[in-house]
């Protein structure tokens, strides 16, 4: 399912696409997100502290409504960040 379905604006994910070009805003949010597991992707308040550092992190700032579609989104997918087909399926998504 496409992130737009969920409301999701195509110009912030460009935007956030663009800014993890930059190596050093990259390895910030790989920092973030080390040892993150599915268990933690599939928790709310979990994926909302993360979305908020990682919003710190690109310098964007998220409407509550925008970051409750961004939750909902995540948690929708059943991310297994060791799954390596889970990584590629959401590579496949945002590119």
């Amino acid at each position: 399912m496409s992130y737009q379905q969920y409301g999701i604006d195509p110009a912030l994910v460009e935007r956030v696409k663009f800014k993890l070009k930059n190596p050093e805003t990259k390895e910030r949010i790989k920092m973030l997100l080390q040892g993150v597991t599915k268990a933690d992707l599939q928790n709310r308040s979990k994926v909302t502290r993360l979305l908020g550092l990682a919003a710190g992190i690109f310098g964007e700032k998220l409407a509550g409504n925008q970051a409750n579609q961004i939750v909902d989104f995540v948690i929708a997918q059943k991310i297994d960040p060791s799954n390596a087909f889970h990584l590629l399926k959401l590579w496949a998504i945002f590119h």
